[in-house]
């Protein structure tokens, strides 16, 4: 906490008038102006204080994943993602440790925060709670009124893909996407196909059958795209939920003789570095990663040091990459 003496100092007032300011004393004859150089100086002071006195200790954070590394490998967003928290960590000279979800309270209690990526549960938001951890959720919503968060856009980042490809022409469009089960082996429903829907259907251009959800491999890419291609009123283009996903469009087309983007246009979601070097390269939704990381491992440093206790949300838009495969089409 500053001192009288120190906020005097800053302001260039004496510390009785610095005292007659904070107390709101209505008979103190002082300029607006003299008022607010001592509120600024008291704010700024404390903060600095505080800081410095936080900063004498260096943190150490969990790392909580929820998924596995083969399952990092096979949608590689949350292996950028990842690494970008890792390397932020390294970068603020922090310590570092994994964290498991079946973990006790007890053999935590030498942390100072945790990040939390990938997808929760409920059952996997109570036994969090339970860590009683200043925590930050990554690409996961977590609990508004406890937890700080980093998402994506996604409203805004799909309806911006569908904007595009009518603006191309297309109007059969369809979506592949993924479909994650909680603990309880209940759906996870991702936010993407319920903006499609919603999208869609305000268009009036909704079809059902051109709606596919499964998993997030290429696998599952490949497996929903060949539904897609039997259909007997085939889509024009396919947004997909990931470039995983994506890849598995492309092996599909090439085993149906179709050319992308002559015959088939294809979107996808990430930009992973693999994007770039598909034929023809992929026209997809740049997230970013590296900035979701590194933001996660600000956010929850200022949180412990601040001793903030309101919850924060922080949102960031994707930007669609144009590349070579989405072509235009008549009406």
């Amino acid at each position: 906490m500053a001192t009288l003496k120190q906020i005097a100092e800053m302001a260039g007032v004496s510390v009785a008038t610095v005292s007659r300011v904070l107390n709101f004393d209505s008979t103190l004859n002082a300029l607006d102006e003299t008022k607010q150089r001592v509120f600024e100086a008291a704010d700024k002071l404390e903060y600095q204080t505080q800081n410095k006195k936080r900063r004498k200790k260096k943190l150490k954070l969990g790392l909580l994943c929820s998924y596995s590394l083969e399952e990092e490998l096979e949608d590689t967003f949350y292996l950028s993602v990842r690494v970008a928290i890792e390397k932020r960590i390294e970068e603020r000279e922090f310590k570092k440790t994994y964290v498991n979800i079946e973990d006790s309270p007890d053999s935590i209690v030498s942390l100072d925060g945790i990040i939390c990526l990938g997808t929760f549960d409920n059952s996997m938001l109570d036994k969090i709670k339970m860590f009683k951890k200043p925590s930050i959720f990554v690409d996961a919503p977590g609990d508004i009124e406890m937890f700080d968060s980093v998402l994506i856009d996604f409203k805004y980042s799909v309806e911006n893909v569908l904007k595009y490809l009518l603006k191309k022409g297309h109007r059969k469009i369809a979506f592949i996407g993924g479909c994650d089960l909680d603990s309880d082996r209940r759906k996870i429903t991702d936010l993407r196909t319920s903006v499609f829907h919603s999208f869609m259907e305000k268009q009036n251009l909704l079809n059902e059958n051109y709606i596919k959800t499964d998993g997030y491999t290429p696998k599952h890419g490949y497996h929903m795209s060949r539904e897609l291609f039997r259909l007997k009123e085939k889509p024009t283009a396919i947004f997909a939920a990931n470039d995983s996903l994506a890849v598995g469009c492309y092996n599909a087309a090439q085993e149906f003789g179709l050319k992308i983007p002559a015959d088939i246009s294809i979107i996808g979601f990430n930009d992973t570095s693999m994007a770039k070097y598909l034929v023809p390269p992929l026209t997809t939704v740049h997230v970013p990663m590296n900035l979701m990381g590194e933001q996660s491992v600000d956010i929850l440093t200022e949180r412990i040091y601040s001793n903030r206790d309101v919850s924060m949300r922080t949102f960031f838009p994707a930007k669609l990459i144009i590349r070579e495969s989405v072509s235009g089409i008549s009406a």
